[in-house]
């Protein structure tokens, strides 16, 4: 079954964008970047840029990812999968990167949230950005959660 990204979360003020593979199941019915409440992204970056990002709607959740010049998206566009585990995206359609120096002019740090998503790195880094792969936000990932909580807050406490 093909499944389709959602739009970019950024603005010319975004300053480090980070970028998941394909919205889960529960994400794409929501409409919200990382709807699933078994995921711990909102936690993982509320706690590394010193807010309660968990506790708040979407909406305040995108106001403050703004504010802290944060962006959201994903490499893929679309692709089939099967339920919504990463491993299992199979033709993907990649995003348009190319219009980031121009829709995004002071874009310096790209991160992507887990392996998947990190295979597309050096494609960003070949555009001229600073890249980091971090540790998947995902709640199967908790099992390194000490290690994870440290790389997400080192690359958003900068």
């Amino acid at each position: 079954m093909i499944k389709r990204g959602l739009p970019a979360v950024l603005d010319e003020n975004t300053r480090i964008l980070i970028l998941g593979s394909l919205p889960s199941d529960e994400s794409i019915r929501k409409q919200q970047y990382y709807g699933n409440l078994g995921n711990d992204f909102w936690r993982l970056l509320g706690d590394a840029i010193g807010a309660d990002l968990q506790s708040m709607d979407y909406n305040r959740r995108l106001e403050t990812l703004r504010h802290n010049r944060i962006g959201l998206w994903d490499v893929f566009n679309a692709g089939s999968r099967e339920g919504s585990l990463d491993s299992r995206i199979g033709d993907e359609e990649i995003n348009d990167f190319s219009s980031l120096q121009k829709i995004v002019p002071e874009l310096k740090l790209v991160c992507f949230n887990g392996k998947k998503a990190g295979e597309y790195e050096p494609l960003l880094r070949e555009m001229g950005y600073e890249t980091k792969v971090l540790p998947s936000s995902s709640g199967a990932n908790r099992r390194f959660s000490k290690k994870r909580i440290m790389e997400w807050e080192t690359i958003f406490k900068r």
